[in-house]
């Protein structure tokens, strides 16, 4: 009866081994998507200046990259990505623009969505717009 749970015991090993390999070998073959930087500073901006930046990546996996959703957290954030499949040790970029004729601090997240993870990766804006510049006719008064 020993021998038989033994046994048992060390079949039950051996398969809960084998299937953690066999995870950890799909996710190696996998696309991976990596970013230059998650987070883009603009600093203190003018008002109604160009609010555009660029998020670069690279799919450093063994398949082909797809990013099916690039999505802001509000509607003053617009961002444009490819939509090409992405080839192993190709890169990409994702194109963001802020509109800067709102002033103040602004924070804001893109939340990238792709076939590399099943989380999406957060990709952050932030900085300052100046406000509007009174016209001088306007400051007489």
């Amino acid at each position: 009866m020993k021998k038989i749970l033994l046994s048992l015991s060390a079949l039950f090993i051996a398969g809960m081994l084998h299937a953690q390999t066999t995870e950890v070998q799909q996710k190696a073959n996998k696309a991976n998507i990596t970013f230059a930087n998650l987070e883009h500073n603009y600093g203190v901006v003018e008002w109604d200046s160009n609010g555009t930046c660029e998020f670069e990546f690279t799919n450093n996996g063994k398949e082909v990259l797809t990013l099916t959703n690039v999505q802001a957290s509000c509607g003053c954030t617009a961002p444009e990505w490819s939509k090409e499949p992405i080839k192993p040790g190709d890169k990409g970029k994702i194109i963001v623009k802020y509109n800067t004729k709102i002033p103040g601090m602004f924070q804001k997240q893109i939340r990238v969505s792709s076939n590399a993870t099943e989380e999406p990766i957060i990709l952050t804006i932030k900085g300052e717009v100046k406000p509007q510049a009174q016209p001088q006719e306007q400051q007489k008064k």
